[in-house]
């Protein structure tokens, strides 16, 4: 193996810069991003390599996968929550659980949830009114917890003391997280934090456990994900517990993820009055009169998946992935010693001139089926890559679309006066403040639908 060393910035760089690269992780992975491709950062005995080029990425996630395992700190904080699950497992636990969690996931199967999530969409904004000043994030973690929780359980929990449990849970984890290289305390001490993690575990628990019972003595499959996991799950794949935990973290991916992309769009959208134009015109032509967006429409509705894919570029709900190297393994051409974290940064790979033409400007084009060829797709990461990609990312994509246009067909959103936009980082990249927008009738005008 090679012996050269990492470039990387020195003790004195981390001490001017260290509570910036504590508090402020986008400005931190842009600041390594100055240093080169390939980065260490070196502060006692901990090191972390910083990467930034798709080759590299291909390399740690693809290429020289079996060589990496889930980051530790991310692993602690999660197991204290939610328990060992398909997200933070690794080696043989995590294949059995990729297997026997993958048929769930078909696109045969989500298709059935298209219904679901345009009822919620339509049930959210009937309770809108026109000039209403909305948090919109509010209202889209609204929208999503109920679409999850139906997919999940056949239930809505959102006025459940369970759904409000899941939602505090995940902010916890989203707090330990940004705060991961932080002095951890015990899980056993009784901190305000881990209370609140038992209290939240405890009451979900108390929801979950008769449903998980009902399906194993029922046997059948009754439509939602849950069904399909005690049915694969049959035979001893998965206790009640870990079934438990996979349900948990799939509701915290579904939930949080999907809301976010939805938030940022808006945002976005309110920024660029000329993609917004574009993408209610194609809305108004595909489904005329207003009527309920199919499942079968988003194959018409080409625009609104552009546009998505950007927002997702623009501002990734998920800014960095970490592995830890299990043995020497060399990636790049320098040899990265075992236990060294590796971290990607989809914000600065989303943000690099070099993959992404004029990364600054909002253009959904560059999605067009003839431009995202030319994107290379280690440069593109909002679902992840590799063995480990997202195992909701249709279900999202999926949501994403038929939400949008159930909500552009009724209502358009502006910021509310006053307010500037800052991206608010803790596990996932929201804006801040929730972003107050104004809620707008549209006036649905009939016309006829092009094919």
């Amino acid at each position: 193996m090679s012996q050269k060393k990492l470039p990387g910035p020195g003790l004195w760089f981390l001490l001017r810069n260290g509570r910036q690269l504590s508090a402020d992780p986008l400005a931190a992975f842009e600041l390594l991003a100055q240093y080169g491709d390939m980065v260490l950062l070196a502060l006692g005995p901990r090191r972390m390599v910083f990467i930034n080029h798709p080759d590299l990425v291909r390399e740690v996630m693809v290429t020289k996968a079996a060589q990496f395992q889930k980051s530790k700190l991310l692993k602690r904080v999660f197991e204290d929550s939610v328990g060992n699950n398909v997200f933070t497992g690794d080696g043989d636990f995590w294949k059995r659980q990729r297997h026997l969690m993958q048929p769930a996931f078909h696109t045969r199967r989500i298709g059935a949830y298209a219904n679901i999530m345009v009822s919620h969409a339509r049930q959210l904004v009937d309770g809108w009114r026109d000039g209403q000043t909305l948090s919109v994030s509010r209202e889209m973690m609204h929208l999503t917890m109920g679409i999850v929780t139906k997919a999940l359980f056949d239930a809505d929990l959102r006025d459940d003391s369970a759904g409000a449990a899941f939602s505090r849970l995940f902010e916890v984890v989203g707090h330990r997280i940004a705060r991961q290289n932080s002095v951890r305390l015990p899980y056993w001490l009784p901190t305000r934090e881990n209370r609140a993690v038992r209290q939240s575990v405890a009451a979900i628990d108390r929801v979950l456990q008769p449903i998980i019972e009902e399906r194993r003595q029922s046997g059948r499959d009754t439509g939602d994900l849950l069904s399909m996991l005690v049915m694969a799950s049959e035979g001893g794949g998965m206790s009640d517990d870990q079934l438990r935990n996979e349900v948990m973290t799939l509701f915290g991916a579904g939930y949080e993820t999907t809301a976010n992309t939805l938030t940022w769009t808006f945002y976005l959208l309110s920024q660029h009055p000329e993609v917004e134009a574009k993408l209610l015109d194609e809305i108004d032509r595909v489904l005329p009169t207003g009527r309920p967006v199919t499942l079968d429409d988003l194959a018409r509705l080409p625009y609104t998946e552009m546009v998505i894919k950007e927002a997702m570029r623009c501002y990734p709900t998920s800014v960095a992935i970490s592995r830890d190297a299990v043995e020497d393994v060399e990636i790049g051409g320098y040899v990265i010693p075992r236990g060294t974290m590796v971290v990607l940064s989809q914000w600065t790979l989303h943000h690099d001139p070099r993959f992404c033409d004029e990364p600054a400007r909002f253009r959904p084009e560059r999605f067009s089926v003839e431009n995202e060829a030319n994107i290379d797709r280690y440069a593109y990461l909002p679902f992840g890559v590799g063995p480990r990609i997202c195992l909701g990312n249709a279900f999202a994509m999926m949501e994403a679309r038929l939400a949008l246009a159930t909500i552009l067909q009724h209502y358009r959103l502006t910021p509310a006066p006053g307010y500037i936009m800052h991206p608010d980082f803790r596990f996932t990249l929201r804006p801040s403040g929730g972003l107050p927008m104004v809620a707008r009738r549209r006036k649905i005008e009939n016309s006829s639908s092009s094919p």
